[in-house]
């Protein structure tokens, strides 16, 4: 669960799990003043992190000698019916081509991903 609060300063907030916490806010062109991650950055890192998380618990579990990963991830909202996540990952370390297939496959089950891809409901509680 996060938890958000609204600062002084116009549309910056703190959020927390309880353990952690980062500051949100919006960009210049929106009243903010980019004290902090906007909400789309935080979709955005949510996805590259998982990437990045499953990389190294996959690499990790199958003995595949990765060094690092890098996920890139943009959220393209151009299309007011739908939004589309691009993204891209490198894999670092002396790694085959046939590895690097089976990192990008395990991708696919990252838990933020599968989240992303299912049809969302939103309650007021």
């Amino acid at each position: 669960m996060i938890v958000s609060q609204s600062l002084e300063q116009d549309y910056l907030a703190r959020f927390s799990d309880g353990t952690h916490e980062a500051l949100s806010d919006t960009t210049p062109e929106h009243g903010g003043a980019a004290a902090g991650f906007s909400p789309h950055d935080l979709l955005e890192a949510a996805l590259a992190n998982c990437i990045v998380i499953i990389s190294r618990m996959y690499a990790k579990k199958h003995d595949i000698p990765l060094e690092g990963v890098k996920a890139t991830v943009t959220l393209r909202r151009d299309d007011p019916a739908k939004a589309v996540f691009e993204y891209s990952v490198e894999h670092q370390g002396d790694i085959t081509p046939e590895q690097r297939e089976r990192l990008l496959k395990a991708i696919s089950a990252c838990p933020v991903h599968k989240t992303l891809k299912r049809e969302m409901v939103f309650t007021r509680v």
